[in-house]
């Protein structure tokens, strides 16, 4: 059976390695020795000056909602993982969908500035597949009118724009570090902000609101991570290059053997990508049926992801997005993890192509 992806597993003698240091240590949680060893070495490989690790990619865009959201209106992309969207109604915000770019797959940022209202109090934006946004053009909007700017970077595990981490732009830029990720902490997430203010708040939030054992800054939950998440982390790091190289020749090996005509995600100029995902466009709806099932009765497992367009789920009234959703009706991404084998690839793009 071949799977959309697969968990990279670190030799487990290595990650044994580090949960002997938990065990020497005595501590589990609230940010414990190796929690802050990988914050350090997250931020050495990334190029960043700052992060905070929490225990899912979720919790920091609810902390910065709660934030800087102040129960507006958020402009956001309704093609996204359905936690771009939860979070924003879950921190009492308004999503207020913008349609996406044909192509980049990301929100279309010519037609942000026709949506905000008086009522708009920050921009929310998914770097889709790894694929940044416009942020050159989405931050000059967002300096103009006053709003703060979220980016859901949950793919972006060492995505560079213009030669600098992906994470450094916007106010807030968050990470998903789920195993289905490149870089996991089985389960984790991180936070990025620059502003040493901003970036305080952020940190007491995800604890509680402490400051110090008896005393509050205000208020708080609990995004902590543990020592066994930081231990995986540890144990994943010093393979990235290894993770990222292999996904890149699978990603070659489509480019090169699928059918030329199969649209695929165009990345943004002045990018270094982490190639953390293959999509493809099938032609319409009833040919992605036709090819997904040919997949699954080979034992073959892709995914339709994102589905379906996030302005249209039950607990949203969105408006019509045409380009959302035609892109959501049929785009599929192809497996691509460490691992999967040349005999393996030959399938699934045969199969794709004998199906078109």
């Amino acid at each position: 059976m071949i799977n959309v992806t697969k968990t990279f597993f670190p030799p487990i003698e290595e990650y044994q390695k580090q949960l002997e240091r938990v065990w020497k240590n005595q501590w589990l949680t609230n940010r414990g020795e190796l929690l802050l060893e990988l914050e350090e070495k997250v931020k050495k490989y990334l190029s960043v000056s700052n992060v905070i690790i929490m225990t899912n990619g979720t919790i920091p865009i609810q902390i910065a909602l709660k934030i800087l959201g102040n129960e507006g209106e958020i402009i956001t992309t309704p093609f996204s993982y359905v936690a771009t969207t939860s979070s924003i109604i879950w921190e009492h915000c308004k999503p207020v969908f913008v349609d996406i770019h044909p192509e980049y797959l990301t929100i279309d940022e010519t037609k942000i500035e026709t949506a905000i209202t008086p009522k708009t109090t920050a921009i929310l934006a998914t770097h889709v597949f790894g694929n940044p946004c416009h942020v050159e053009v989405i931050e000059a909007i967002a300096k103009k009118h006053n709003l703060k700017v979220i980016y859901d970077a949950a793919h972006c595990f060492g995505v560079t724009h213009n030669g600098k981490s992906i994470f450094d732009y916007g106010d807030v830029s968050t990470c998903s570090f789920h195993a289905t990720k490149l870089f996991h902490t089985g389960e984790g997430g991180a936070l990025f902000c620059n502003d040493a203010d901003l970036h305080h708040k952020m940190y007491f939030s995800h604890n509680f609101g402490h400051n110090g054992p008896l005393a509050f800054h205000g208020l708080g939950i609990n995004g902590k991570t543990s020592e066994l998440q930081a231990a995986m982390g540890l144990a994943v790091l010093p393979y990235m290059s290894e993770i990222i190289s292999s996904r890149k020749q699978t990603v070659e090996f489509y480019n090169a053997h699928l059918n030329q005509t199969l649209q695929r995600l165009k990345i943004r100029e002045n990018t270094n990508w982490n190639y953390s995902y293959y999509p493809i466009l099938l032609e319409s709806e009833t040919q992605l049926l036709k090819v997904q099932k040919a997949l699954n009765d080979a034992e073959i497992f892709p995914r339709r992801y994102f589905y379906p367009s996030l302005n249209t789920i039950d607990y949203v009234k969105g408006v019509n997005m045409p380009v959302s959703e035609d892109v959501a009706s049929r785009v599929m991404c192809l497996p691509l993890y460490v691992g999967l084998k040349e005999e393996e690839l030959k399938q699934i793009t045969t199969i794709i192509n004998q199906n078109l």
